[in-house]
């Protein structure tokens, strides 16, 4: 079955263990072009597989994984390190930062990996740096700086690339409510100015505001009991495929 046009990321019946513990019992979902999907569930739901599936850092058991119409899940690995460096970007749910690199140096490390001039890079990240709101912090190290300042230099080493996806696992977790919103918002807001789509995962619903569909997870399945949101209507929708 081939995905549909509109669709840039699309997936059907993934399943997924850990060393025999199903993590995915047979996701399908389909994530439209500049959309903002939300995958929510509690701790253990599968969340972060889903993620690393759709991204093509794990290759799942079974299904299938497409990108702009071409499949993921049966390249081999140099060409989905390749796919993750070139088209898509990652926030985790801590920053990873390197601890002996600036502020600016870290946003821009996915531009220098790849040969970009020094002064083109530091450009680059100083300009995300700045509409995240921590371009003042650009020479600082990681050890300076807060927790909810370094989940923005990752937010800004992510798009720093101008990705066609970006993929974050819940970004807001080790943060408190203001700080977790407020890397939602700059998240999203950045992402939809320049057309970015964005999967991102948490575990409540307080993120639903700045989705434009949530998918509910649990137990590795997509919960059909509880339908999808989809901001787009004034009422709910089950526009989540099959199980």
């Amino acid at each position: 079955m081939a995905p549909p046009d509109n669709d840039v990321l699309w997936a059907r019946s993934l399943r997924h263990a850990h060393n025999g513990s199903p993590a995915l019992l047979g996701v399908s979902l389909g994530v439209r072009q500049g959309e903002i999907l939300a995958v929510v569930g509690p701790r253990g739901a599968g969340k972060s597989t889903l993620l690393r599936c759709l991204s093509g850092q794990l290759v799942p058991d079974q299904g299938e994984v497409w990108f702009n119409s071409a499949p993921v899940h049966t390249l081999p690995e140099i060409a989905r390190d390749e796919l993750r460096r070139d088209r898509f970007g990652w926030v985790g749910s801590t920053a990873q930062l390197l601890p002996e690199l600036t502020a600016w140096e870290n946003a821009a490390l996915p531009l220098l990996l790849t040969g970009t001039k020094y002064r083109a890079a530091r450009a680059a990240a100083q300009e995300w740096l700045d509409r995240l709101d921590i371009g003042a912090a650009a020479r600082k190290r990681p050890a300076e700086l807060l927790q909810a300042e370094r989940q923005r230099i990752a937010v800004a080493r992510a798009l720093v690339t101008t990705p066609e996806v970006v993929f974050a696992d819940d970004p807001g977790a080790p943060l408190h409510r203001p700080d977790r919103a407020l890397v939602m918002r700059t998240l999203t807001s950045a992402a939809r100015s320049h057309g970015i789509t964005v999967v991102f995962s948490a575990c409540d619903h307080e993120i639903a505001p700045f989705a434009d569909r949530v998918i509910p997870l649990v137990d590795g399945r997509i919960n059909a009991s509880m339908p999808t949101q989809d901001r787009d209507d004034s009422t709910t929708t089950a526009r989540a495929a099959s199980v």
